[in-house]
């Protein structure tokens, strides 16, 4: 790579699965992007739920909702998520006709702002008896009371800010860990895998930076060499690399999401820094390596998520109802509404139904293993390291291995 690259890809490395306890958090989600060649992706994760259960599934005016960004910002990685929905509850409609589940959808624009009056309307919509969201941890913070009260449970495919399981929900699960893992795990990759020892910490205003930028300035200690917060849709950042152009780190790590990051790195990259640029799963979109252009190259992201092409049958019939690769949390959004559907499928015919379903289940999804403890936390959950190259995002390696 070039002297004025923002990043410098490394060899990519052989992907072997590593399940470690605990994951990574967010606002938003991102997105995937292609794959790194390799043995053929098996058809889907050995004994995971599907959504066409046996077809024999009899029920009556049942919905799910998603509920989250769609058209706001940030909204690829909300669509990526419903999207994963959609094609879970599509595969179940079409193979139990005697138990056809509508899926409602609501755009909260993943604002903490807008997200209590559409989660209000979902509550007060007596069909709906489960919900895949919110998305992002600003807006979940915001709503989970809320959906405590009525009794309504959520499982969020992306939102990872730690401290939504311990305001005493009884409704609000996850299918990622949180970013207390995720945190100390972007710090190990950062020092034992890009062998920084100086690196700077760069967060936006969002719960989800906030928190997980916390999670990695603990974990990295004294390598910090400089910090800085930057604002949402924030556009110019001449401050903030002044900062790191002084600093002059081996490593910088972005905490947030990539509507504010693409612009960043650019900036970064026309200044000729070459520190490595790692980021989290916030910024882990497409979107991001559009709007940055050659500054992605080599940039690296972290995530609670498995690659989605790990799974062909999921890859492909994704691919033909969304028209696109799945991109981060896809596969999370599958699973999610894959265990919303098995509970109205075993009968449950209610909040409190559904709601027990979730609480007590455990079973294999094509992401992970699913069991969660009292607070909604998983007890098994995988964390990955990616990388830009050749303008595409790629799966790099388990982080830890």
């Amino acid at each position: 790579m070039s002297g004025t690259r923002l990043v410098r890809a490394l060899a990519t490395t052989a992907a072997v699965a590593l399940a470690i306890a605990g994951c990574g958090g967010n606002d938003n989600s991102s997105s995937t992007g292609g794959t790194s060649g390799g043995a053929a992706a098996p058809t889907k994760a050995a004994n995971a739920a599907d959504p066409r259960g046996d077809g024999k599934a009899q029920c009556s005016n049942a919905s799910l909702a998603y509920i989250g960004t769609i058209a706001g910002d940030n909204a690829a990685l909300g669509l990526a998520i419903l999207n994963g929905a959609r094609l879970a509850v599509k595969q179940h409609n079409a193979a139990n006709p005697g138990c056809v589940v509508n899926l409602r959808e609501f755009d909260s624009e993943g604002s903490p702002d807008k997200a209590p009056g559409v989660v209000a309307q979902a509550v007060n919509t007596p069909d709906i008896l489960g919900v895949v969201g919110l998305p992002f941890s600003g807006e979940s913070k915001a709503v989970g009371k809320t959906f405590s009260d009525a009794g309504l449970v959520t499982i969020s495919p992306s939102a990872t800010n730690p401290g939504l399981s311990k305001n005493g929900w009884k409704t609000f699960f996850r299918a990622l860990g949180n970013d207390s893992v995720q945190g100390p795990a972007a710090a190990k990759f950062i020092t034992d895998d890009l062998k920084a020892s100086k690196v700077c910490v760069i967060r936006d205003d969002s719960e989800y930076g906030s928190g997980l930028a916390a999670a990695v300035k603990e974990a990295l200690g004294s390598k910090i060499v400089c910090e800085d917060q930057v604002k949402s849709k924030q556009k110019e950042f001449a401050a903030t690399v002044s900062k790191v152009e002084a600093a002059k780190p081996d490593a910088i790590f972005y905490s947030g999401y990539y509507t504010e990051a693409a612009p960043l790195a650019d900036q970064l990259f026309n200044k000729g820094v070459t520190a490595k640029l790692v980021a989290p799963d916030g910024t882990k979109d497409d979107q991001f390596v559009k709007n940055s252009g050659d500054a992605a190259e080599g940039a690296y992201f972290t995530c609670p998520c498995v690659p989605a092409d790990e799974f062909k049958e999921f890859t492909d019939e994704y691919k033909k109802l969304a028209n696109t690769e799945p991109s981060t949390y896809s596969a999370e959004g599958y699973d999610a509404a894959t265990i919303l559907l098995k509970a109205i499928d075993s009968g449950k015919k209610d909040r409190a139904g559904v709601l027990e379903f979730v609480r007590t289940y455990e079973g294999q999804g094509l992401t992970k293993k699913f069991k969660w403890d009292a607070t909604g936390e998983l007890t098994e959950t995988p964390v990955w390291s990616y990388k830009v190259e050749g303008g595409k995002i790629v799966k790099n390696k388990p982080i830890g291995s």
